[in-house]
């Protein structure tokens, strides 16, 4: 009987990917797809650590998984990713979770074939953290769930060491893809029927900084451009996340000259005061934000801009707090992610002793959140009556209509009498919510 696997990821789009690649790795080891977890012969744990929340649902997760491994004896558990990769965090799991079989980290997703070959041939655990990051490894086998939209890695690794992330401990320093090896893969992809591609790195932007003078890589502008010269079709091209440092006027023009490039930007602010953007090690200024602000709406007067915004930093005062409402106000973000400072032990923000009151965070966050879904409500409402674009990704059974996003990143319904996944359509917006 073929063997089934069922893998739970945590996280952002890059973990989604991998667990892509995750799958990939098992259907190329005779695998297939368990449709629950009680099915499953594996269950594969892709962990995230950006915030605490994501640890604690791994950990209650593992809780349900001891249970029904003590019903399915050889049921097997794999945990890796970014909180696998803390230091002692392995052997904190194995400690606590004795039942895990294989755990592994960030740098070596591409051998956990050769994890699975030990364990089915008896070895009984295998444990694999490495502590520097080596070379890209390329030509993993990916199975790709996304729908109409394929994810496309151009860097791996983060040089910013914002003082309250965690990501550049378990990620690793900026490693990028080859110009070519990009643009092979985004062909390979439209070829396979495709019509979005999104472009993945934690910082897109400083694309190519490492990699300076040598010969298949430029910045991130020149791979804009490069697909926009080699690549010719009917499709969307979009890219995250973009750090604010690294937004030249040259990436916007290449942006906007770029028939394929969504005019919808992910430009995370985290705040608007500049004390405290100091203090997060962000490395640009509220004015400078602003300025790219500006920038990006010189070239693209139509473009979404969406950011990250963070409250109850250690130290954030009323004045801070109401700076970052401020910005929010004056930018008039068409949607932002909008969450509550996690200290992450290791990070220099975590060390801080004037960490912020919980009720007083709960306070801001909750007036920012209604703030931000007022002017969404707002951006909404400019679409009656427009004639938009619509890439369909799939069908709402609950609402009985096919769904799919315009340019700018925007949701819309529509009723058709034939399947119309994976293609644009073009609707009258008679109705908002």
């Amino acid at each position: 009987m073929q063997k089934k696997y069922f893998i739970n990821t945590y996280g952002c789009q890059m973990n989604v990917h991998e667990s892509e690649k995750l799958a990939g790795i098992l259907l190329s080891r005779g695998y297939s797809e368990a449709n629950t977890l009680e099915d499953a012969d594996i269950v594969v744990f892709n962990t995230c650590c950006v915030r605490e929340t994501a640890e604690q649902r791994v950990l209650g997760n593992l809780g349900i998984v001891k249970k029904l491994k003590e019903t399915k004896r050889n049921l097997k558990v794999a945990v890796c990713g970014c909180m696998a990769q803390k230091n002692g965090s392995a052997e904190a799991l194995k400690k606590r979770c004795p039942f895990i079989d294989i755990i592994f980290g960030t740098h070596n997703i591409h051998k956990f074939g050769e994890f699975l070959d030990k364990m089915n041939a008896g070895e009984k655990f295998q444990c694999e953290i490495l502590q520097t990051e080596g070379e890209i490894v390329e030509g993993v086998p990916i199975y790709r769930t996304s729908g109409v939209n394929a994810w496309v890695n151009i860097s791996y690794g983060c040089n910013n060491f914002c003082s309250y992330c965690i990501v550049p401990y378990v990620r690793g320093r900026e490693r990028s893809r080859c110009e070519s090896q990009i643009i092979d893969d985004v062909h390979s992809l439209l070829d396979d029927g495709y019509k979005e591609i999104t472009l993945l790195g934690q910082n897109v932007n400083s694309y190519g900084n490492d990699a300076k003078g040598q010969e298949g890589y430029g910045d991130f502008a020149d791979l804009i451009n490069a697909i926009g010269e080699k690549v010719k079709g009917e499709y969307r091209l979009r890219f995250m996340s973009s750090h604010p440092k690294d937004l030249t006027e040259r990436l916007v023009k290449a942006v906007a000259n770029n028939k394929n490039c969504c005019h919808s930007i992910h430009l995370p602010l985290q705040s608007g005061s500049t004390k405290v953007l100091k203090e997060m090690n962000r490395k640009y200024s509220r004015e400078d934000y602003e300025a790219k602000v500006e920038l990006i709406r010189k070239y693209m007067p139509d473009c979404a801009i969406t950011t990250d915004v963070m409250v109850g930093f250690p130290g954030e005062t009323d004045e801070d707090y109401n700076q970052t409402m401020e910005v929010m106000e004056k930018v008039n973000f068409a949607s932002a992610f909008m969450f509550v400072y996690s200290p992450r032990e290791g990070t220099p923000a975590a060390r801080r002793i004037d960490q912020i009151d919980a009720e007083v965070s709960k306070q801001r966050i909750m007036e920012m959140v209604a703030k931000q879904n007022e002017r969404t409500a707002n951006h909404s409402k400019t679409y009656e009556g427009k004639i938009v674009t619509l890439l369909c990704e799939d069908y709402d059974d609950k609402k009985q209509m096919y769904m799919g996003r315009d340019e700018y990143g925007r949701m819309g319904y529509f009723e058709a009498n034939e399947n119309k996944i994976g293609q644009f359509i073009t609707i009258k917006v008679t109705k908002t919510v």
